[in-house]
């Protein structure tokens, strides 16, 4: 498994914007949001609206939920 942490960065509601997380998280943040018919960063923007705390530790809780819930 990749662990290594890399920057991204993404267009959220009109501005630039970048976080970190691992290969595997961003992995499956790809494959959730083709699952889904959208485009990575109109899925991050969904993530971005609810979130509490940073965007990067956002973006990990949602995978680990989502996978959970097998979704």
């Amino acid at each position: 498994m990749d662990q290594t942490v890399r920057k991204r960065s993404v267009n959220i509601a009109g501005h630039r914007t970048s976080f970190s997380v691992e290969e595997v998280f961003w992995r499956h943040l790809k494959s959730f949001a083709a699952a889904d018919g959208l485009s990575l960063n109109a899925l991050i923007e969904q993530i971005d609206k609810g979130r509490q705390g940073n965007l990067s530790s956002a973006v990990r809780v949602y995978v680990l939920e989502r996978t959970a819930a097998g979704r």
